[in-house]
């Protein structure tokens, strides 16, 4: 046994905890952006960033159907890798300096590499346990009196 604790939530996850960090970093950072920028790579970069989380929430909530699961993690890896563009273009448009760049590109990848490792085990996240009905089952047939 590994002695690793389950999670009981998608905020539990190790990964969720960091694009959560990635996400406010990107958030305060992107504050000094021109205005001018406000509706275009402002808001994507904010977007994608907050994605990546986003959908790790509603992989968490499909790990009944395992494609439903890896699907929502490509997703997220998806965001990640799209991150990864707009902060290489506040480079290029020199909002952003090389360490920034090179930070943030490196968090990126790590949340990368944390997804295809769930990606590749999903089954870890998806078995029987996952499925296991934790509420009593509802009555959806009611006698009526007449």
């Amino acid at each position: 046994m590994s002695g690793l604790q389950h999670a009981q939530s998608f905020r539990d996850l190790v990964v969720y905890q960091k694009s959560r960090q990635l996400q406010r970093e990107i958030f305060k950072l992107t504050r000094s952006f021109p205005k001018n920028e406000t509706y275009s790579l402002t808001d994507q970069i904010r977007r994608s960033s907050r994605s990546i989380g986003a959908n790790l929430a509603e992989a968490w909530a499909k790990r009944r159907y395992e494609k439903h699961f890896v699907s929502k993690l490509t997703d997220s890896d998806g965001e990640q890798m799209e991150t990864q563009h707009w902060i290489e273009t506040a480079l290029d448009c020199e909002y952003i300096d090389q360490k920034t760049c090179s930070q943030l590109t490196e968090k990126c990848l790590e949340i990368g590499r944390m997804l295809g490792g769930m990606m590749e085990k999903s089954e870890m996240f998806c078995g029987e346990l996952s499925r296991t009905i934790l509420e009593e089952s509802a009555e959806y047939l009611v006698e009526v009196d007449d």
